[in-house]
């Protein structure tokens, strides 16, 4: 009978933890609090006055014959630090290029680096 139990609670736990959405911060926590939820990111982009942007990045293959961005492509979440040390934004976007390919002057040209 304990077994049974034991078994039971180690599975909800797995499972409560595998439906977290572990690539989400909300606005307005500490730099500190989304460096220990994420981890470190992939890039860190300078927003010149505005602050910092961290870049994670996660490679996902797709099966053959879907229509997404080719057989594979990347999955990027842009998460903005002010200067203060808070979240002010995050973004997240599909791409085809990885993530040493990002250049952050062409970004800047795009309007991209700015607070969304």
């Amino acid at each position: 009978m304990k077994k049974t139990l034991l078994v039971s609670v180690v599975f909800a736990f797995f499972i409560s933890c595998a439906s977290a959405n572990s690539t989400a911060v909300a606005v307005g926590e500490t730099k500190s609090k989304v460096l220990k939820t994420l981890g470190s990111p992939v890039m860190t982009l300078d927003n010149k006055q505005d602050g910092e942007i961290f870049v994670y990045a996660d490679q996902v293959f797709s099966k053959k014959g879907t229509r997404l961005a080719g057989s594979h492509y990347w999955h990027y979440n842009y998460v903005y630090i002010s200067k203060e040390g808070k979240v002010t934004s995050t973004r997240q976007e599909k791409q085809n290029y990885p993530p040493q390919a990002i250049d952050s002057i062409k970004m800047e040209g795009l309007g991209l680096l700015t607070s969304k």
